[in-house]
């Protein structure tokens, strides 16, 4: 879920605007350089994306470790990069969880999804639903793909123009716009292959954002880094969460089970990571690009984590240097923010800003593209479509994938919680598809109307999830007393199991 790790931020920009100062020059041309490389680097790739083939798949030459890096800058969000800091900054390490379960997805991807995916010689990840249940579930799964790229791109770039606005003294909204421009320019020109080696670049950069972070903080410390450790343990800040039963919180098992299900959709059911395994010039570096992006994911990972540990021991020890208006218990997330703005020399300022808008060029316009041209345009309404069509056609809709997406983040303009809204469009949007997907895998039998009965069964319990506790008039009986988190793994298990129970018809 590519924004699934951004999900603990909060509304700390609100209370951020007063608080920051403005980049120095340095760091100022520091970004904008990145983002003038970023655009350079899709032209390069202009003449090879010339052929619709070449545009969606890079002529599957591409090296796994570069889309293992690929995979791995896909995987970390801009938002969750300022975010993760502050939820661990507030409370402890109950969110890494998360990355426990990926090496298992990641294993049970390389041993199955990859291989199947490869083998078909198809680029769209959901043509072979229509194969297994009909032309309404490959549909089905491309509609919900869609919507939930539009609404994930919306909230990056929304919540990522609250970043950068109390930096810039920009206004929001001209922010989303022409960080909107920027992720639809470099697919429109580059395709696939622009996308993954921008990815190799967001790698790259996001690492030397956070080691500029770690160092900072390390060197910041008077007692050094030791001190972080005995006042992080004294304060159980390392704690990985209740492994009680309870389902209504985000216990350590909670938080196992839904990345493991986030994890299996992202690696089996996501066009964005299919598509990157086909670009592999081989079986074996498409193997292994999964495993590069999940061993680079977990660590770096962790240490979003500790940075708000280490920023929670430093301003314990040294509170003065926190400012009147902050008050770092009622809004954490604001902290390192500050931290960034306040005490990181000029240069790495810049660096550490141009990492978190490396997190957010990962837009997958060019996987909405292609999953238009092949199971929208093509399927439906130009079956014979040729070269220069399907060529107009992947570049148009590059385009206005990313003009919806902007709209959507400008819309979010007036949303009193992006994340919010974001957390209840991503729950309904992935539709169960990872459920449709097993149950065609594991059983045999099940035929359209077994998938139709499965999906109705599996939606109705992701909308009765999402939306029941926002209904305040409905008796305490009938609203979920299941944690946000569990409406994956819910409603994927109730997919599956109404999918195998009905006969096939």
């Amino acid at each position: 879920m590519q924004v699934g790790q951004s999900f603990f931020v909060g509304p700390w920009i609100l209370y951020t605007f007063p608080l920051m100062r403005s980049l120095s020059r340095l760091d100022l041309a520091i970004v904008v350089v990145y983002n003038i490389a970023i655009l350079g680097l899709g032209f390069v790739f202009v003449r090879r994306a010339r052929s619709s083939e070449r545009f969606m798949t890079a002529g599957r030459s591409l090296p796994g470790w570069a889309v293992g890096l690929s995979i791995f800058g896909s995987y970390i969000s801009s938002i969750s990069f300022l975010a993760n800091p502050g939820k661990a900054f507030a409370d402890n390490w109950n969110p890494v969880v998360f990355a426990f379960s990926m090496p298992l997805a990641a294993w049970i991807a390389s041993r199955w999804f990859v291989p199947f995916y490869r083998n078909s010689g198809a680029v769209s990840a959901y043509e072979h639903l229509e194969q297994r249940f009909g032309p309404w579930a490959r549909t089905y799964a491309v509609v919900c793909f869609l919507l939930m790229q539009i609404a994930r791109l919306g909230t990056i770039l929304y919540l990522l123009a609250l970043a950068l606005q109390p930096f810039t003294g920009w206004n929001v909204a001209w922010i989303i716009i022409v960080a909107g421009l920027l992720v639809t320019i470099y697919p429109f020109v580059g395709g696939t292959e622009g996308v993954i080696w921008l990815g190799v670049v967001q790698a790259l950069v996001l690492i030397g954002g956070v080691a500029a972070c770690l160092v900072a903080v390390l060197g910041g410390m008077p007692g050094g880094a030791g001190q972080i450790f005995r006042i992080a343990a004294e304060e159980h800040k390392f704690s990985l969460g209740s492994f009680g039963p309870g389902v209504s919180q985000s216990t350590f098992w909670v938080v196992l089970w839904y990345g493991l299900f986030t994890h299996l959709q992202n690696f089996g059911t996501d066009q964005s990571y299919v598509q990157r395994y086909i670009t592999a010039r081989s079986d074996g570096g498409a193997k292994r690009s999964i495993w590069i992006g999940t061993w680079m994911y977990m660590p770096i990972s962790a240490a979003f984590f500790f940075i708000g540990t280490a920023l929670f021991a430093f301003y314990r020890v040294q509170p003065e240097r926190l400012p009147a208006g902050l008050d770092a218990t009622k809004t954490p997330d604001a902290v390192f923010p500050h931290f960034i703005s306040a005490e990181l020399v000029p240069g790495l300022a810049g660096l550490v800003i141009a990492a978190v808008c490396a997190a957010a060029m990962d837009s997958n316009l060019n996987c909405s593209a292609t999953l238009f041209l092949c199971d929208i345009y093509k399927r439906y309404w130009r079956p014979l479509a040729g070269e220069r069509e399907s060529r107009w056609v992947l570049r148009g809709s590059t385009i206005a994938f990313g003009v919806i997406s902007t709209a959507a983040a400008l819309a979010m303009i007036k949303v009193r919680s992006a994340l919010d809204v974001w957390w209840q469009l991503a729950g309904i949007f992935s539709g169960g598809v990872l459920g449709l997907f097993l149950l065609g895998a594991m059983n045999k039998r099940a035929g359209s109307l077994s998938g139709i009965i499965a999906i109705a069964a599996g939606v109705a319990v992701i909308l009765w999830m999402t939306l029941s506790p926002m209904l305040h008039r409905l008796p305490r009986w009938a609203v979920s007393p299941f944690h946000n988190f569990l409406t994956l793994v819910i409603g994927t298990i109730v997919i599956l199991v109404v999918g195998m129970l009905v006969r096939k018809k």
